[in-house]
């Protein structure tokens, strides 16, 4: 007898995400399957090392709120990512928890240049398997209290 299918909990195209460890509350995320690697908005400032540990701290902008955040995470590796133009660039990859909605698990996030970008994150499908289920007809789903409108503030 095969098990029945896991209910997973439903998100919209677009989502406020969290990134506990780095400081960061209610990012505007676009929810792209096209898209292997999620990727956030990031100015990178410095790598060190810390106990013998690779490490990146840069700085995430929020145009519109003219708010700056400087975080720090372990750098986890340097990969190719194709972006949607199908050029192919060099970007520092970290990892570190991701929250959407009650769910929250360690991601892989590429950091990129995304301000020419209608959201600062994209999250890709690597995050969302076998995590969530996709309503690309609705936007907020994970979002208490948020009432869908057009464009991306919350």
């Amino acid at each position: 007898m095969t098990k029945p299918p896991k209910l997973l909990p439903v998100i919209g195209w677009r989502e406020l995400v969290h990134l506990p460890e780095l400081g960061l509350r209610a990012v505007p995320a676009k929810i792209d399957t096209g898209a292997r690697t999620s990727s956030l908005h990031a100015t990178i400032l410095e790598e060190f090392e810390r106990d013998g540990e690779k490490f990146v701290r840069f700085a995430v902008d929020f145009g519109e709120q003219h708010e700056r955040q400087v975080c720090e995470a372990v750098h986890v590796a340097w990969r190719g990512i194709t972006s949607s133009n199908g050029e192919t660039q060099r970007r520092m990859i970290i990892k570190t928890p991701l929250r959407i909605g009650e769910a929250e698990f360690r991601a892989e996030i590429s950091l990129a240049d995304r301000r020419d970008m209608k959201f600062p994150m994209l999250i890709g499908r690597s995050s969302l398997r076998r995590r969530f289920v996709v309503d690309s007809g609705h936007s907020w789903l994970q979002t208490p209290g948020m009432t869908p409108v057009k464009g991306h503030k919350p």
